[in-house]
């Protein structure tokens, strides 16, 4: 049985669940989603503060598939009531970024500016100085793909270490050709 699985998600408050047809749908302050679940490995019970995930049988599949079904609804409970939120920087001499409406246009050494659109279901904001960008969504799925394809337009260069990381990240610096004399 999972470690994971075994641990009940608590219900916030605020927070509605209902579950039919193999799927859970939650609904809080922030929004709502929903999250399927494989009725053949888990099963999906609740009451008034808990929402519980046990396993059907002991095959390998339904005990993976424990453990990942409650991260999914524990993701999906949280996210309708706290959110999500991933924050980027830039580095380097000239490069920001500028957010307006679902658009947000980075100069990030390139001959060109880039725009990237922005999904819905998520938002995109950057500070007075153009160089933190923090992507925030209730889906924290949603939530760190756009912030890993943000981060793929100008990926941290190991030499001066330019480009969009993210906040915390470390990057491993490389010595230059004059220091290998």
């Amino acid at each position: 049985m999972s470690r994971i699985g075994r641990q009940p998600i608590p219900i916030p408050a605020g927070v509605e669940v209902q579950i039919k047809d193999g799927e859970v749908f939650v609904k809080g302050p922030k929004g709502q989603l929903s999250q399927g679940f494989d009725g053949n490995y888990v099963s999906v019970e609740k009451d008034d503060k808990f929402i519980y995930i046990k396993s059907v049988n002991d095959s390998k599949k339904a005990k993976a598939m424990h453990g990942l079904y409650r991260s999914l609804i524990n993701n999906a409970v949280e996210g309708v009531s706290k959110g999500f939120s991933k924050v980027l920087q830039i580095e380097g001499v000239g490069y920001k970024a500028q957010a307006s409406g679902n658009k947000l246009t980075l100069t990030v050494g390139f001959s060109h500016d880039v725009v990237y659109n922005v999904p819905d279901g998520v938002k995109v904001e950057v500070d007075k100085k153009g160089v933190e960008i923090t992507v925030s969504g209730i889906d924290k799925q949603l939530v760190g793909l756009v912030a890993s394809q943000i981060r793929a337009i100008k990926p941290p260069e190991p030499y001066k270490g330019k480009g969009i990381r993210y906040k915390g990240e470390y990057v491993r610096r490389k010595m230059g050709k004059a220091a290998s004399k």
